[in-house]
């Protein structure tokens, strides 16, 4: 079960987990003392007594008792020698035998007690019932104390483990293959991240908290009662079973409704991301009512979950009361039996060695109706119970992913790149079936700016992405300097290779640490120069309203498209990679910043293997080499002269730029 592995978790933190049950255990022995108080206050101070009073009245009246049992015991043998052994007369002699021990012991308590009741206890009756009060209050604050003090460790052990779940979560995520976040989508993960971990911690607290502090102040309540009649006590429990399977069955239906509940939120999670993300499609398109029927659909959906769980919760408090009523009426109607009646047996049944008093049977009463509090805390925390492991479920059915691309056991020894990058029969489908990348054969040597060319979804950017495995081929094998991509280590590939998308991602942070993000260690100076070098530096310092202390904003929105590329660039200039990849990396500024990026590729990328995706003729001119691609395959490749004359596809995409070109200008 997952919920019991983020138990074990919490478990680890030792000190606040002991600490946990010591002050559960110290709230359920108060709560069964204060209990018991009913036994003398009805005993003593109602018999117009004092502690004093009672236990020499008590010691008197078992003596007089066991003269009484032993007298009738001698009787009773002499008739069984004289019957020559009959059978009845010897099971009578057995029920006296053990009604007599029972005397004896209790005889041996009242006397081992007499000094302490003497020395501790004031003489009068109403003295004895202000300790008594005394007592009970002191009882009931230490208790409550204790109370404060568990809640608060149950509630620290919690918020632990869901702070080491979040993070074993987060690291696992960043882990996973790309292909994992386009499958899981991002709401989907937010909502574990959030809802599911707010209910797993809610889950925990409930478990540490009155879920061991509850059934511990039952416990103290059952021993006692056991104390005063034990089988009274088992004849009362007759419907625990019938209990246990009406609980299983509510767990099991709980958790279902809870986890379904929780699929539910997740996509309203995805119904928000997508529509904020597309706020300006939407409103372009004047689909806000579109927008707001889908969110009623999804929204109306998840209330009828929580509709569901709410019915079933409901449930949980009255079967609980009604069957904590049915054992106290059991227990009443047995106690007052044997009480009115003055015996020691019920229906045939032996229930007690000794005959109950009205103060022993009302504290049995008392205990048994004190369960009932814990037993109304419990059912309240059940569906808090059901929704933690429901949430545990989903939570660790992705922290238990594997990625796909992993580091070896024993990775090959790291170098920077210095011979070439070879692609040697590489085929790749994101689908069993459907080939996006089909039997590639491309060598790539040091220092060489190849640029890949080809109509939309041929497969060029998966090819790139290959690169830095962000996936590995289906087939097929990638090599850098001799070596196959999945025997180096992913950090040291990773770490010589520079990449700049089309869609260029900036954090909510400020224009400096988003340049530095590519390198952490750098210095100031060598930020700037980046910036410079990818011409950032103007617009940094005249256009942002704090230079480079400037927020970016949440994905970079508060910069336009050329800005936020020309950042992306000056991050990966930064890095100073070995491989530089820039896919589609000038599509989105003009072409006064394109001409001067060109002339920064020119130098930047002297030395460094380069790969360029794009349609761009000012771009394509840095390529020594251009692919043209196809359908996922390798239909040409040459320089740029070359193929205008022998390749039918190029030529045509050079044409249609070409007259895009002269229309821009």
């Amino acid at each position: 079960m997952n919920f019991i592995r983020a138990v074990r978790m919490a478990v680890h933190h030792k000190f606040t987990f002991a600490a946990t049950i010591v002050s559960a255990l110290v709230v359920a022995a108060f709560w069964g003392a204060n209990l018991s108080a009913v036994y003398p206050v009805v005993e003593v101070v109602f018999q117009d007594q004092s502690m004093r009073q009672w236990i020499e009245g008590k010691i008197r009246e078992s003596r007089a008792t066991i003269e009484k049992k032993s007298a009738a015991l001698v009787e009773l043998r002499g008739e069984l020698a004289a019957t020559g052994g009959d059978r009845k007369v010897e099971g009578r002699i057995a029920d006296l035998e053990t009604e007599l021990n029972a005397e004896r012991w209790a005889l041996w308590s009242y006397q081992r007690g007499k000094p302490y009741i003497d020395q501790y206890t004031p003489a009068s009756p109403f003295y004895t019932l202000v300790l008594i009060t005394v007592l009970l209050v002191a009882g009931t604050t230490i208790k409550d104390a204790f109370v404060v003090f568990n809640n608060v460790l149950a509630a620290r052990l919690a918020q632990l483990s869901a702070f080491n779940l979040r993070k074993r979560f987060y690291r696992r995520t960043l882990r996973m293959d790309l292909a994992a976040f386009s499958e899981d989508g991002t709401a989907d993960l937010m909502s574990r991240f959030t809802n599911d971990m707010n209910q797993v911690a809610g889950g925990l607290e409930s478990l540490f908290g009155r879920l061991i502090r509850e059934p511990l102040k039952m416990v103290a309540c059952l021993a006692l009662a056991a104390c005063l009649c034990w089988r009274l006590l088992l004849l009362t429990l007759v419907v625990t079973p019938l209990a246990a399977l009406l609980l299983r069955w509510l767990a099991q239906t709980l958790k279902r409704a809870n986890r379904r509940a929780m699929e539910e939120i997740a996509a309203l999670y995805t119904t928000l991301e997508e529509t904020f993300r597309s706020i300006k499609i939407v409103k372009a398109f004047t689909n806000e009512r579109q927008e707001r029927k889908r969110f009623h659909r999804n929204n109306k959906r998840y209330y009828q979950k929580a509709m569901r769980i709410a019915r079933y919760d409901a449930l949980t408090h009255p079967l609980m009361e009604v069957l904590g009523i049915i054992t106290v009426s059991l227990a009443m109607m047995a106690g007052a039996s044997l009480i009115l009646n003055r015996q020691t047996s019920l229906l045939g049944i032996h229930m007690c060695d000794r005959p109950l008093s009205r103060g022993a049977m009302l504290a049995f009463f008392a205990l048994l109706a004190g369960m009932a509090d814990p037993m109304r805390k419990m059912s309240d925390i059940f569906s808090s119970l059901q929704a933690g492991s429901a949430a545990a479920d989903r939570i660790f059915s992705r922290l238990d992913r594997q990625p796909q691309v992993r580091d070896p056991k024993q990775p090959a020894p790291f170098r920077r790149h210095c011979l070439d990058l070879r692609f040697e029969k590489v085929s790749f489908a994101y689908q069993p079936g459907k080939l996006v990348v089909e039997d590639v054969n491309l060598q790539i040597a040091a220092g060489e700016t190849v640029a890949i060319v080809g109509p939309n979804g041929c497969g060029k950017t998966t090819l790139a992405n290959l690169i830095p495995r962000f996936a590995d081929p289906t087939s097929g094998v990638v090599k850098l300097d001799g070596v196959p991509l999945t025997q180096l280590r992913l950090r040291d590939l990773r770490g010589q290779i520079g990449l700049v998308t089309q869609e260029t991602m900036l954090f909510d942070d400020t224009i400096f640490n988003n340049i530095r993000y590519g390198m952490p260690t750098a210095t100031r100076e060598q930020v700037i120069e980046a910036a410079k070098q990818a011409h950032a530096h103007r617009f940094i310092e005249h256009e942002l309203p704090h230079g480079y202390e400037t927020t970016a904003g949440a994905l970079g929105n508060s910069l336009s498209g050329g800005q936020r590329q020309r950042i992306a660039l000056a991050r990966a200039i930064l890095r100073d990679p070995a491989i530089l990849i820039l896919d589609e990396a000038t599509s989105q500024v003009d072409l006064e910043s394109e001409q001067a990026i060109q002339q920064v590729l020119e130098t930047f990328t002297r030395g460094r293997t380069a790969i360029i995706i794009t349609h761009r003729l000012a771009v394509l001119s840095l390529a020594d080499r251009v692919v043209v691609m196809q359908g996922g395959r390798v239909l040409d490749a040459g320089a740029h002269e070359d193929l205008l004359g022998r390749c039918d596809l190029y030529r045509r995409l050079y044409q249609i730029h070409f007259d895009d070109l002269k229309q821009t200008a």
